[in-house]
């Protein structure tokens, strides 16, 4: 298969292009191993799906090209990132709070609206203060 280089008029095979990008990488084919694998998404491995996680080498001689010893690998696939780092549990017109990682809450204002004849300093702060109020007495009660 053959691709064209944008910056170049010259073609190239892909493979060529795939050995410039793995330049440095380090490359090797363990021989005789065994691999235990600890997925959450399937009950084992499926064909030319990747997965993401941790490859570690257990124990076992090291594996030369002229004699293949056993080796022992465990495989642990990494939970997928769904849950947001610090998800928001008030969104307001102008408060949000978020939760952070050791449960405390955080206040986050947004972009302040311009002050004019549709809104004053004095109505501003009231809507802050009612956004406010409304966010604690929903998570943490009237404690």
């Amino acid at each position: 298969m053959e691709a064209k280089n944008k910056n170049s008029k010259k073609v190239r095979l892909v493979g060529s292009i795939v050995e410039d990008v793995l330049q440095g990488w380090n490359r090797s084919t363990e021989l005789c191993c065994d691999v235990k694998t600890i997925l959450h998404s399937d009950r084992t491995l499926k064909t030319g799906k990747d997965y993401q996680g941790v490859l570690r080498r257990d124990h076992g001689a090291d594996i030369d090209e002229f004699r293949c010893r056993d080796a022992h690998y465990t495989f642990i696939e990494m939970l997928p990132w769904t849950a947001k780092r610090n998800p928001r549990v008030y969104k307001g017109k102008y408060i949000t709070i978020t939760r952070q990682d050791d449960g405390n809450l955080r206040l986050n204002f947004k972009p302040m609206p311009k002050l004019g004849a549709n809104l004053s300093f004095e109505r501003y702060t009231f809507g802050v203060y009612l956004e406010l109020h409304q966010a604690l007495k929903g998570l943490i009660g009237n404690k």
